[in-house]
């Protein structure tokens, strides 16, 4: 597969884990996001894996010229600058679907932020779906894959199995984690 030769021999990253295959629908949170490297080094991944992943982006990244990649990727825009619930409307699609797993990530940008945005958790338990945590590592060049996480009904707890998945990650640009 053209994928893993360029994500293993060409660029020299490794893969730590495996998407569940077994497993028709989940959240994917991948972290830390920090670059727009991070998209590409992502794709390959999943590419290696071999499993459909699909995710959102910000409208602007779907127009001309590029837009339709971003679509043949998996994608599908959103409009953040309006107000509707989007939890409800991914819950939905979870609901509709036989097979979905979608990714996003917890910052929601890829700036420094104080703490994450909360729409991947209420996406997972509303879809009644894990959560797979996705290292994009570039201290160590690899990828890792957690096992899935049911989310409880401790969201502070939860979310300390978050942030413990992460820890010592770091970033394209680590001081933006």
């Amino acid at each position: 597969m053209i994928s893993k030769f360029i994500y293993t021999k060409i660029l020299g990253w490794k893969i730590v884990g495996e998407f569940p295959h077994e497993l028709k629908k989940y959240v994917v949170i991948g972290a830390p996001h920090t670059s727009w490297k991070d998209f590409p080094i992502a794709i390959l991944a999943r590419n290696t894996w071999g499993v459909k992943i699909n995710f959102i982006g910000k409208k602007s990244l779907f127009k001309p010229p590029f837009g339709f990649i971003f679509r043949w990727l998996g994608g599908a825009p959103v409009d953040r600058s309006k107000s509707n619930n989007l939890v409800q409307s991914i819950v939905d699609i979870f609901d509709e679907k036989e097979e979905f797993r979608l990714a996003l990530s917890p910052e929601g940008t890829r700036k420094k932020v104080e703490q994450w945005k909360t729409g991947f958790y209420f996406i997972a338990k509303g879809a009644g779906v894990p959560i797979i945590m996705f290292t994009l590592d570039f201290g160590r060049k690899q990828v890792a894959i957690s096992d899935p996480y049911y989310p409880t009904d401790d969201m502070e707890k939860d979310f300390k199995v978050f942030h413990d998945f992460y820890k010592d990650v770091k970033g394209a640009n680590p001081e933006l984690f």
